[in-house]
């Protein structure tokens, strides 16, 4: 029997926003509100927001309910140093296969590594290829898709808390260096990497595209 602290804290059912004073367009502009944020403050995220905001992720809707996700969070030096020199190895072994100037390598190189340096929070997440109800493509394609939704509302979770984060794909690129680095399980496949911290730049404008353009209505 699992213990009051190891069970799931989401809510057993939906909750309707009037009954939580909320108003929709107030949260349909929260929604949107959310940027991609690359620059942090040195300020530190506390561990408990952290954790509220993990407990929020893993209320994402996943295929089957296998809930595929895990998180990684790197705090230790050492791991994201190993991290960072696996991931920009790899980078600079496919840029140099494309031929790139090698100022233009170094420079990636020496920006993604920064960036990775100044974020208060690292978080790794990965699918875990054993969470999967049969071997077929389409259910591996099912756990890549409740991995991103989980990341998506950690995003949210983490904008409710008033902190910045960017979604970063590197580890898809090198998911097995990326494993070695962090001495990962072997069924724990890298999808994407999450920075978060408060924020130390405004947000860019996102410039999207017309709404029209992206509907194909089916109608009678």
């Amino acid at each position: 029997m699992k213990s009051a602290s190891s069970t799931r804290s989401c809510q057993t059912r939906s909750t309707r926003i009037d009954s939580m004073n909320l108003q929709p367009a107030d949260l349909q502009h929260f929604l949107r509100s959310r940027r991609s944020i690359r620059k942090f403050t040195d300020a530190p995220v506390a561990d408990e927001v952290l954790r509220e905001i993990l407990k929020t992720a893993v209320c994402a809707p996943s295929a089957h309910g296998m809930q595929p996700w895990r998180f990684v969070v790197i705090d230790n030096l050492g791991a994201r140093s190993a991290l960072g020199a696996a991931l920009t190895g790899q980078m600079r072994t496919d840029m140099q296969a494309e031929n790139a100037p090698e100022a233009e390598i170094n420079q990636r190189v020496e920006r993604s590594l920064r960036r990775m340096s100044e974020a208060p929070k690292i978080i790794l997440l990965c699918r875990d290829a054993e969470a999967q109800r049969a071997q077929h493509p389409a259910e591996e394609q099912m756990g890549v898709q409740s991995v991103a939704m989980a990341g998506l509302q950690l995003m949210l979770a983490a904008h409710a808390h008033g902190l910045g984060s960017v979604w970063i794909c590197w580890p898809l690129y090198a998911g097995a260096e990326t494993q070695r680095a962090l001495s990962l399980p072997t069924s724990w496949q890298p999808q994407g990497m999450i920075l978060l911290g408060q924020p130390a730049e405004e947000p860019r404008e996102k410039k999207l595209k017309p709404l029209d353009d992206v509907i194909f209505y089916i109608q009678d």
